[in-house]
């Protein structure tokens, strides 16, 4: 169950395994790579959610990366049925199911996330090439959709500077919402000697990017 991950809902988080991004920072790596081995199929999640009407009003569907699993809307559809809401955790790599989602109202909310500046893009996502045409365009579904959304960057020390947080919000002007969370070290974070930039740092980012965006914020900075 979690009060912060679904805005505004008591949801509860559905982890779906896969991705096809390998972030050094993520600290939900058993997911992205297969090694974490699932604790239910869908048939059991419906019935978990069927005993908690009424405890719960919200289902945030994360990762891994959602959008690999191509029968996700299909179990959307019976979420929404039941009477949840439903948001989505993306990394913007898959626009064509991203718009159909979109397009047929499937998701309350969708939380994309922006890795980096264009030039570090791959770099920041642990692959030596990037097709970012997919990211830009799941950026403009998001800004041109009836959809609630935000867009959010986790901030690290090793792999983010200030010229960054301009590029960034050139790629996203004019967003309803832009999150500035600063990375936590897991145990389950695949790369050892990554830190958080200082709270100077990330004000200084974020006074950044409010130039650009709507609104700004930062998360996870005491």
């Amino acid at each position: 169950m979690t009060l912060l991950d679904f805005p505004g809902h008591v949801a509860c988080t559905v982890f779906l395994g896969g991705c096809d991004l390998r972030c050094p920072f993520c600290h939900n790596y058993e997911l992205a790579d297969g090694t974490a081995k699932p604790v239910m199929d869908d048939t059991e999640l419906l019935s978990f959610l069927e005993k908690r009407k009424g405890l719960l009003d919200g289902v945030a569907f994360t990762g891994g990366e959602p959008l690999l699993h191509k029968d996700l809307p299909e179990l959307m559809r019976k979420i929404r049925a039941m009477g949840f809401s439903v948001k989505l955790d993306t990394n913007g790599y898959h626009p064509d199911l991203l718009e159909a989602i979109l397009k047929e109202g499937l998701a309350d909310y969708v939380a994309m996330d922006i890795k980096n500046s264009p030039e570090k893009y791959a770099r920041t996502s642990g692959l030596d090439s990037i097709d970012l045409s997919l990211i830009t365009r799941s950026i403009s579904l998001l800004m041109n959709s009836n959809t609630d959304y935000e867009f959010r960057t986790t901030v690290v020390k090793e792999f983010h500077e200030a010229d960054d947080f301009r590029k960034m919000g050139e790629m996203i002007r004019g967003a309803k919402q832009y999150f500035l969370q600063a990375f936590t070290d897991r145990d389950t974070v695949p790369f050892g000697g990554l830190s958080a930039p200082e709270k100077e740092e990330m004000e200084a980012f974020l006074k950044i990017s409010v130039e650009y965006v709507q609104k700004a914020a930062l998360r996870g900075v005491d």
